[in-house]
C-alpha cells in the first residue's frame, strides 16, 4: 500500500486535529470534510497540505465527490450522548454503512474506522456501545474494501474533554459526588492514537482487523478524579455513589443542558473499557504513552496551578 492522499471526516475533532497535522506531516495530502469550514479549526485552514470542504456527510453526492481520487478516507464521526439534531443511530450505525458503500464506488481502496471498546451490535450495554457496533460492522461487510476499525479506550491529551471536565467541576465544590467509582479504564494519549491511525494506513497485516487500543496501565474512575485534583492542586473529597443513587443521578443529569451525565452513559460504564482483543498497538510497533508521562505537563500548559511532587513520587513508586 501506499497512501499519499486521505479524506478525513471528523478532522475538525479533538482526534481529528492530532490526526490531520500528523498525516500533513507526514507529506500526505489531506482533504477534511466540514460543515462549516470558516468555523471549525482555523489552525487548519492555514497548514501546508489540508485543504477544508464544505459537504455534507449524510448527502452521498458529497461523499462521491470528495472521495474521488482519494487513495484512503477515515471516519471518525462519532458523538457521546444524543440530542435532537444528532441521534446514535444516524451517526454511528448508519453512516459507517454509507461511507464504506461510498469508498467502494468511488474507487477508494482503504478506510479507517474509529470504533469504541466494547462496542457489540448484540450485546453492546448502551445504545451507544450498540450502535458502534452496527456501524462497525456495517463498514467491515462491504467488498473491494480494505478496512482496519479502532477501538479506543477514553482518550486523553491536552484538550480532550475527559480531564479537563472533571477538573472544572472539581475546582467548583469542595466535594465530588461520582457515579460507577469503580469503572475501570486503560486511558490511550491521542497522539498514540493519531501515530495508530498513520501506520496502518500502509500496514497490510492490519486490513480487516479491529484493534484495541489502550494504554500501559488500568485505572479505576476514582483514581482518574483523584488524579486530576492532585494536578490541579485542589484537595477535594471523591464520594462513590452507590449503583441506585448514580442512575437517580444520570436521570437528573441527562435533562441538564449539555447532557454532563446520562442513563446510557451509566449503562456503559458498566463494562470496564480495557484492551481485550487484538492490542494495536503491538500490531503496529507503538509503544504508548502513560496519563503520568503526558498529562502534569499538558494540565500546567492549561494555566491549571498545582504541585505535581506529591503525584511523581507515587508515579515513581508504582
Amino acid at each position: 500500500m501506499n497512501v499519499q492522499s486521505v479524506c478525513v471526516l471528523g478532522g475538525t475533532g479533538f482526534v481529528g486535529r492530532h490526526l490531520v497535522t500528523r498525516l500533513a506531516n507526514s507529506g500526505r495530502q489531506v482533504t477534511v470534510l466540514t460543515r462549516h469550514r470558516e468555523r471549525r479549526c482555523r489552525e487548519l485552514l492555514v497548514m501546508p497540505n489540508v485543504e477544508l470542504v464544505e459537504a455534507q456527510v449524510g448527502d452521498r453526492a458529497a461523499l462521491l465527490a470528495a472521495f474521488a481520487g482519494q487513495d484512503a478516507v477515515i471516519n471518525l464521526i462519532g458523538i457521546l450522548n444524543e440530542d435532537t439534531a444528532q441521534r446514535f443511530d444516524d451517526v454511528h450505525a448508519t453512516l459507517p454503512g454509507r461511507v464504506a458503500d461510498a469508498c467502494r464506488e468511488a474507487g477508494v481502496a482503504r478506510l479507517l474506522h474509529m470504533s469504541a471498546l466494547n462496542a457489540d451490535a448484540v450485546n453492546g450495554a448502551s445504545h451507544y456501545l450498540k450502535s458502534k457496533g452496527i456501524g462497525e460492522d456495517a463498514a467491515h461487510a462491504v467488498s473491494g474494501v480494505a478496512v482496519t476499525s479502532f477501538r479506543p479506550s477514553i482518550i486523553f491529551g491536552g484538550d480532550d474533554s475527559f480531564f479537563n471536565r472533571f477538573a472544572r467541576l472539581l475546582r467548583l465544590a469542595p466535594a465530588l459526588p461520582l457515579a460507577c467509582p469503580g469503572a475501570r479504564f486503560q486511558p490511550v494519549y491521542v497522539g498514540d492514537v493519531a501515530n495508530a491511525f498513520v501506520r496502518s494506513l500502509d500496514a497490510a497485516d492490519s486490513v480487516g482487523q479491529r484493534l484495541e487500543l489502550g494504554g500501559p496501565r488500568i485505572y479505576t474512575l476514582r483514581e482518574l478524579v483523584e488524579y486530576t485534583a492532585q494536578l490541579i492542586g485542589v484537595k477535594r473529597l471523591v464520594i462513590g455513589l452507590p449503583d441506585g443513587l448514580a442512575r437517580l443521578q444520570a436521570a437528573i443529569f441527562e435533562r441538564l443542558p449539555g447532557k454532563p451525565f446520562t442513563t446510557d452513559n451509566y449503562r456503559s460504564l458498566q463494562v470496564d473499557s480495557v484492551v481485550r482483543g487484538t492490542d494495536g498497538f503491538a500490531l503496529l510497533g507503538i509503544t504508548p504513552r502513560s496519563v503520568e508521562a503526558v498529562m502534569p505537563r499538558e494540565m500546567k500548559s492549561r494555566n491549571y496551578r498545582g504541585s505535581y511532587d506529591g503525584y511523581r513520587t507515587r508515579a515513581a513508586r508504582d
